[in-house]
């Protein structure tokens, strides 16, 4: 590298322990996004507490593990230490099984079938039929993935269309194995 070794070396090390260096245009994007980050996180936590309790009393949901619901072993937890909400990412069991998990995610219309979470939209996946297919069913539980699982990343949508979408997926889901 000649002359250019140090500036070589330099880079390849700060690319490697900090990571790439925005554009200023990305840099802009990114404040303008700071910006409304505490408006988009308290909707978040609003939809997230209402899509799981309308998933708690759903007769097609088997369980729902949101810590912010009052019958959470974690729930005292999450009020002190999430006074605004626990979030917006928690998992559900839909009734069934793997084969009404995976009919479900592909019967929803307005959530997302992909695996990132943190969206603005509402994101669902069924990890025993996508992202950890290649794990037996003891494998699965082991790894804490029920057949019947569900994650949802609830996005900042009006509730009452997610609570919807989620509802008529689940009456679909059930269509698929009778």
């Amino acid at each position: 590298f000649a002359e250019y070794g140090f500036l070589t070396r330099l880079r390849a090390e700060q690319l490697r322990d900090v990571g790439a260096t925005m554009t200023p245009f990305n840099a802009f994007l990114f404040l303008m996004g700071l910006e409304t980050l505490p408006l988009r996180m308290r909707q978040h936590a609003e939809n997230a507490s209402t899509v799981a309790r309308f998933l708690d009393e759903h007769p097609l949901v088997d369980w729902v593990n949101y810590s912010g619901l009052s019958s959470s072993p974690w729930c005292e937890r999450a009020q002190r230490y999430f006074p605004d909400g626990p979030g917006a990412v928690f998992a559900f069991g839909v009734h069934g099984g793997r084969a009404n998990g995976a009919a479900f995610i592909e019967s929803v219309r307005l959530a997302s079938h992909l695996a990132n979470i943190g969206d603005a939209r509402t994101l669902v996946i069924h990890p025993a039929s996508t992202t950890h297919q290649q794990l037996s069913e003891d494998g699965l539980v082991a790894g804490g993935i029920t057949p019947d699982l569900v994650r949802i990343s609830v996005g900042i949508e009006d509730a009452d269309d997610i609570c919807a979408d989620l509802d008529q997926a689940l009456h679909a889901s059930q269509e698929t194995t009778r």
